[in-house]
Order: structure tokens, then sequence, then C-alpha cells
């Protein structure tokens, strides 16, 4: 258990039970083994493991990502049923909340499906792989459901910097460049835009992005801590202090060992406790 007063929130959590997995595509091992270099208990994990090994990391809450990955009926590509999380989240609501999908290719069909995921059933905020449709995170096919996310009062996350994405299969281009956040930021100053796994490898970009505009953050998964530039270091420790979120895409990095590098690395105590909680809370409203 943690030694602090208070609990973490990982804002970007993959779902991983059997039933999940059963809708992702076959290069899931060849990914997990062959580029991140780690176990991923290919077979899937339970809801219940998975909350004891955020209780053993001192994390709260979770946001378990329905996402999707390319077009539907494209080779290596699924989209995540909204059943899966909606369900989740339904049988542990304290443990669990729910990030819907974007398919820009949906059109307004995509639209209406977000708008569906978090009036009916309480989907928290948005999430985007912009590389696995080869369309940067500025293209205008994206803005009809940043305009819905305004709407609904919800943030978006999306995947920006270096695609991870890259097998024998499947090579996605890395079209998310944190600097194209600067255009959607400027164009929809209302929207609560959130870079995920860093920005790296241009993280100066993501930095710059989240230090200039109101509504834009940054997340830290995907990238183990103890590799972070020393800029993104010393980004949360001083002026982005609130500004940026903990989060790990589990099971790229695992709850404990990420939380272990997070405090080797000192951070003063008021910006661990920004960081790891208090500044998901607020920018997605949340009443704990």
């Amino acid at each position: 258990m943690s030694d602090y007063d208070y609990k973490a929130i990982d804002a970007v959590v993959n779902i991983w039970t059997p039933e999940a997995l059963s809708h992702r595509p076959g290069w899931t091992d060849e990914f997990f083994v062959g580029k991140v270099k780690g176990k991923h208990d290919s077979g899937g994990i339970s809801l219940e493991k998975m909350i004891d090994n955020m209780d053993a990391a001192g994390i709260e809450l979770g946001f378990l990502i329905a996402a999707k990955a390319g077009r539907v009926g494209l080779p290596g590509c699924y989209h995540m049923p909204l059943e899966v999380v909606a369900e989740a989240v339904a049988k542990y609501p304290k443990r669990f909340l729910g990030l819907v999908g974007i398919d820009p290719y949906m059109g307004m069909d995509g639209v209406r499906e977000l708008e569906h995921a978090v009036t009916n059933l309480g989907f928290v905020g948005a999430h985007l792989y912009p590389h696995w449709f080869d369309l940067p995170p500025n293209q205008a096919r994206y803005y009809p459901f940043y305009a819905k996310c305004i709407e609904l009062g919800v943030p978006i996350q999306m995947q920006v910097g270096q695609s991870l994405i890259y097998s024998k299969q499947y090579r996605c281009r890395s079209v998310g460049r944190p600097i194209t956040l600067d255009d959607i930021a400027c164009d929809l100053p209302e929207l609560k835009l959130i870079g995920t796994h860093v920005g790296i490898p241009w993280h100066e970009e993501m930095i710059a992005m989240s230090w200039k505009h109101e509504n834009v953050y940054m997340a830290t998964d995907a990238h183990s801590p103890k590799y972070w530039p020393e800029s993104v270091w010393k980004y949360i420790n001083s002026y982005g202090q609130d500004k940026v979120l903990f989060g790990t895409d589990f099971p790229v990095l695992r709850f404990g060992r990420t939380v272990d590098e997070i405090n080797a690395a000192e951070l003063k105590p008021h910006v661990r406790r920004k960081f790891m909680r208090d500044n998901v809370i607020k920018l997605y409203g949340l009443d704990l």
C-alpha cells in the first residue's frame, strides 16, 4: 500500500479482461513482447485482479478506454465495444470510469455515439489515436467530435508524439506532433484537450502547448518515468505542476512499478499530489 494519505488516479488505462481481448486483433502479443519488452497477460486479467494491483500501488481510480484503433473492417484494427467498458464501470463505479474512443471516419454516427456514451452510459470523456487513422489531430474530420466534447463539457485525450505501433503487418505513421494542438486550441479554446504519451520525442512541443493554452494538458503514460527527459520532470515539478496528469497506459506500464519510479524522483509533496490526483479531478470535474 502507498505511504501517502491520498490515492492516485490513473487517467489512461486499457481494459484487459479476457472479454476485452477477444475484441482486439492478433498482433497484440507481437507488439507487447517484441516492442514493449514486457509481460502483458496475453490471456487477460480480471477486473478484480486489476483492482488488487491498483490497491497495491495506491491507485484509487482508473480511466478505462473503449478504444477505436483504425477504421472498422481494415486489417489489424479494432473498436472496443462501449458495453465492455460500461459494464466494468457499472460493476465497480468507485474504481473505474469510461472514455469513449473516436473514429473520425464514422462521421455524425460517431458524434452521436459520443453523445450516447456520455449522456446515457456515464462516460466522462473521449479518447483518440490519431496515428491509427493517418490523420493529424488538427484535421477537419475531427472537428465535429471536438465541438460535441465542448457541448457535453468533457475533455478529449489523444496520443501525441511518436506512434508506438510498429509490427511486421501494421506500421502507423507518427502523425501526432504536439504542435498540431496549437491549431485546435486556437480554433476551439473551450475544448479541454490532453496530449498523452508525454509527447515523446517531441515532448518540448507538448510542454510548450500545455504552457501556452489554458485548456491544454499533458499526460505521462506509456513511457517509464525513469526514462522521461529532464525537461518533463522540471515542468511537472515547477511551472507545469497544474497541467500534467498521471497515467500508465496499462498494461504498457504496470501500476506498481510506475508509481515506484515516480516516488524515486522525489517530487515536491504538493506537486506530487496535484500530478497524481488533484489535476485530473479538477479537469474532469470529478466528485471525489
